[in-house]
């Protein structure tokens, strides 16, 4: 929350986003029709979509895989995915969307688009709507306008169509009592574990299997590259002595930056979220304010405010009680803010709306505003000027260095002229375990170090702490290591391996006893659970079997297969299995009553939008995906 672009970085904030450039296209007409677009990646009934639209829509999601994988995708996960060809798939079921929508009288007009704008408090400065905020945004995204009008303009229509849908979308009595029956199944289990690390011991390690083994898995332990450096490490600290710094410069750098030394309020809040989204119905909404009444009373007869955070709370801040941390004003959404600044130290507000859902905040503390002084601030303005200015003292340095190693023709023949800077060695090293020394171990050179090749002359490398020179004095590729390298590790391995055989075989064994017999096995120590419920609290009972044994109840009491839960192996025995004796409340019902509502909706949305398709013309320029 703290960081509303950031936290919400999945679909509901790329929707904002993309509501957002399409007020460019509003107040400024910057929008229009590309079916003169001579570059068509596609054509769906003759309405052309353009492979600037495909272009962009494709770097997005390639842009979102690298963040989850860290800002390096693995070789080949996009071709595996056929991800232009899913984009592709996504950008003409839109187009059949809108035709569709629009045949049926359903349309979105820009004032409905810029309403939904101004409604989204995010994209807001002080409560209202700021275009500079859009602005910013659309630059810092790189984002496309054309595509975002008809990102948000595909919402609406999809969210309105869904409610057409919903007039055709009967959910009968029967089918409710069938999902509350199905929801209050209970099972009562008996189960028991064969675990591999009881099978250790057992596993016999003779040199012939040993070998054979290591054939299979020898890429497993294929090594790093290697590379060995001769480097010249070039301080910034080495130089600070030569930057002078004066009062009246650091008096002139603190009035330009007046603003940086002036300290906002702060307040450290607590709050609990019952979570909403745009789609849910009225009385979904109703029913998540009025659980937020209750909560709120619970609070104000003196239960403790942390305690019911961690209980009800809808977001990540449950763990720590609800505690937001400190926030100064414009880092919230307005109506949160609002109310936060509004309250004394220890006070709870009411219930609370946002475009998150509904809030209940508690105010833990209060840092009030303040204003360093230029004294205060002295000590921190010096040693930015000193950054500041040493930077090019050192550059200067390093390059004389770089151009008299150039001048002798190598690192080595440099090592010994009069003067030469002073020659650093490393061992081999890979790039997860660089030299800890100094600037040897920052990112910026080991990227570079790993660029080269055996006998190669970097450039002038610049780190967070100085300027390096490296040159790369000899490299180890990858390679697969003889056994009797890595022996010990291989013994473990295999050992690890074949025990998890050997349960394995011991578990299907006792089971199919337990299957021909009827019976548990006397041979494996049996526990049982109380009823479990399909969800909730399961005791000691693990996940997986629960489930695996609410599919198999009615079947036979005893499971097809040994249930795998990592290397532990699992058999169970179904004791009872029966209709739970306690009644859905109402709340409840009506909540699932609208989920399978809901569920209609969707199946209407796509029965209509494979019709749709069923009967467009779609022509596609597949030399373009390649």
């Amino acid at each position: 929350m703290l960081n509303i672009l950031r936290k919400n970085a999945q679909s509901v904030v790329v929707q904002a986003i993309v509501v957002i450039i399409a007020v460019v296209f509003i107040f400024w007409g910057v929008g229009g029709n590309m079916k003169d677009n001579p570059n068509a990646l596609a054509v769906v009934n003759g309405k052309e979509i353009p492979y600037r639209d495909f272009q962009q829509q494709y770097e997005r999601m390639v842009e979102a895989y690298k963040q989850q994988f860290g800002g390096q995708l693995p070789q080949g996960l996009l071709q595996g995915m056929e991800l232009k060809e899913q984009v592709l798939d996504q950008l003409v079921q839109e187009e059949l969307l809108r035709q569709g929508a629009e045949k049926a009288g359903i349309m979105v007009s820009k004032e409905a688009i810029q309403r939904k704008i101004q409604e989204m408090a995010v994209f807001n400065v002080n409560g209202r709507f700021d275009l500079a905020n859009y602005q910013a945004v659309l630059e810092r995204n790189r984002l496309s306008p054309s595509s975002f009008e008809a990102g948000i303009r595909n919402d609406l229509l999809m969210n309105r169509v869904l409610g057409s849908l919903g007039a055709f979308t009967v959910v009968p009595a029967q089918e409710v009592q069938n999902w509350i029956e199905y929801i209050g199944q209970e099972v009562k289990l008996a189960y028991g574990a064969v675990r591999s690390d009881d099978y250790i011991a057992q596993v016999q390690v003779t040199d012939d299997a040993l070998a054979a083994w290591y054939e299979t898995a020898k890429q497993r332990y294929m090594t790093a590259p290697q590379c060995k450096l001769l480097y010249l490490a070039f301080p910034f600290d080495d130089d600070l002595g030569q930057v002078a710094v004066n009062d009246e410069a650091i008096r002139t750098y603190y009035q330009e930056h007046a603003e940086n030394y002036n300290v906002p309020e702060k307040r450290r809040v607590r709050h609990i979220l019952f979570r909403m989204t745009d789609e849910d119905s009225p009385e979904t909404r109703n029913a998540k304010k009025a659980e937020a009444e209750k909560i709120l009373a619970r609070i104000k007869a003196g239960e403790d405010f942390a305690k019911l955070a961690g209980q009800f709370s809808e977001d990540g801040s449950k763990a720590k009680g609800g505690d937001l941390g400190f926030f100064a004003r414009g880092q919230m959404v307005p109506s949160f803010e609002d109310s936060a600044f509004a309250l004394s130290r220890g006070e709870v507000s009411g219930v609370v709306e946002s475009p998150f859902g509904f809030h209940i905040l508690k105010l833990e503390e209060i840092v009030p505003a303040k204003t360093h002084t230029l004294k205060e601030a002295t000590p921190s303005i010096r040693k930015a000027l000193e950054q500041q200015g040493v930077k090019a003292i050192t550059f200067k340095r390093a390059s004389a260095a770089y151009e008299a190693v150039i001048r002798a023709g190598s690192m080595a023949n440099y090592s010994g002229t009069q003067g030469a800077h002073p020659v650093r060695r490393t061992d081999f090293f890979t790039r997860d375990t660089p030299p800890k020394e100094g600037m040897a171990a920052d990112p910026a050179f080991v990227q570079t170090a790993f660029g080269l090749r055996k006998g190669e002359l970097s450039s002038l490398v610049e780190t967070a702490d100085g300027y390096a020179i490296l040159f790369v004095d000899d490299a180890r590729e990858s390679a697969v290591p003889g056994l009797d390298t890595v022996r010990d590790r291989a013994v473990a391995e295999y050992r690890k391996e074949k025990s998890v055989e050997l349960a394995r075989g011991t578990a299907e064994e006792l089971l199919q006893k337990a299957r021909e017999q009827k019976s548990w096995p006397g041979a494996l120590p049996r526990q049982e659970s109380d009823y479990l419920q399909r969800s909730g609290p399961a005791g000691a009972v693990p996940e997986e079997l629960r489930r695996d044994a609410f599919l198999q109840a009615g079947r036979d009491i005893f499971p097809e297969k040994v249930l795998a839960v990592g290397s532990v192996f699992y058999l169970y025995q179904i004791l009872d299995a029966r209709q739970g004796k306690g009644e859905m409340d109402a709340a409840k019902r009506r909540l699932l009553e609208q989920q399978l509502q809901e569920a209609g909706k969707n199946v209407l949305m796509a029965d209509w939008l494979g019709q749709l398709r069923k009967e467009a013309y779609i022509w596609t320029n597949a030399r373009m995906l390649q």
